[in-house]
């Protein structure tokens, strides 16, 4: 048995579009089991999104698996023995607590879940460079993928060679995350965003994230609360979610340093030093007063990312 066990993700963290994540004491746990049988891959879920997720080869992590064994197969002839690939029956495990489409990279843990058993079993170890490249290519959003891996707070870029991440060293920080009922779609909040912006707008986009990441590195709550601000994926997602400004609005109000949408949406993270239990509370009727349904979480960076055990 293979068990990975990926934190929840906060990524772009207000004007740290696509470049900046975090990642927060929450976890969805994944076990790998070889079992007797037709070749085929069984998931069984519990927890959030039990009743919704794919239970066979449709399901994420099942298809990140078999993907990824068959180009290792490809890239590596004779490297894995068949039946890891087209004879092996496969069932696997999960234990969620993060919830699905909520901004918290629920879709990046089973991402990574796939790739690291396909690792695990192909080199007998995860190398987790190795596991960034192939998720941000597969997943697209390494500001996701990379803080659930390594832990802490990541910085990241691309160049010619791929992804480029480096960790921050955070002191601890804690934050609320509300999350509504709404079905944020990733295609409609990516179509929200113009496809140009102005050079003033990017400038200021630029110096905040630098910001940000101080700010968050030295505990510096003056200084997040003045940086939090972004011009390029903000105003034009908060709007289509019902009751989104008036929680930002609302978190302010009752003690939060700073506020920004958790990812893409639709979940809102506030960080605070106190008055979380007012906070969450604050966050959830304003988008109840929208019409939907919330819920909230209050949560610690973690320092941690991905864990991997493996018991023969």
């Amino acid at each position: 048995m293979i068990t990975v066990r990926v934190p929840a993700t906060s990524a772009n963290l207000g004007p740290g579009f696509d470049c900046m994540g975090m990642a927060f004491d929450l976890w969805n746990t994944f076990e790998l089991h070889h079992v007797p049988g037709e070749p085929v891959i069984t998931v069984q879920s519990f927890g959030e999104g039990a009743r919704i997720l794919p239970t066979g080869g449709d399901n994420l992590i099942a298809q990140t698996l078999r993907t990824e064994l068959y180009r290792i197969n490809r890239e590596k002839p004779g490297l894995l023995p068949p039946e890891l690939y087209t004879r092996q029956a496969y069932h696997i495990v999960c234990r969620n607590d993060i919830p699905c489409a909520s901004g918290l990279g629920s879709s990046s843990t089973a991402v990574l879940a796939g790739l690291c058993f396909a690792h695990a079993l192909a080199y007998d170890r995860v190398d987790p460079d190795a596991v960034l490249q192939r998720a941000t290519a597969l997943e697209g959003h390494g500001d996701n993928v990379a803080p659930a891996l390594y832990g802490g707070l990541i910085l990241i870029s691309y160049d010619g060679a791929g992804v480029v991440a480096e960790h921050v060293a955070l002191p601890p920080w804690r934050a609320v995350v509300c999350v509504p009922e709404f079905d944020f779609l990733t295609i409609d909040s990516r179509a929200a965003i113009p496809k140009a912006v102005s050079r003033q707008d990017a400038v200021l986009n630029i110096g905040r994230a630098m910001l940000v990441a101080e700010a968050l590195r030295n505990g510096d709550d003056a200084l997040l609360a003045r940086a939090m601000t972004d011009r390029i994926h903000e105003p034009y997602r908060i709007p289509l979610i019902p009751g989104a400004a008036e929680a930002r609005c609302a978190a302010l109000d009752n003690g939060a340093l700073a506020v920004c949408l958790s990812g893409a949406g639709p979940g809102m993270l506030a960080f605070a030093r106190e008055r979380h239990g007012e906070i969450g509370p604050a966050m959830r009727a304003a988008f109840e007063r929208a019409g939907l349904p919330a819920r909230y979480w209050v949560l610690d960076a973690s320092p941690a990312g991905v864990d991997i055990a493996v018991a023969l």
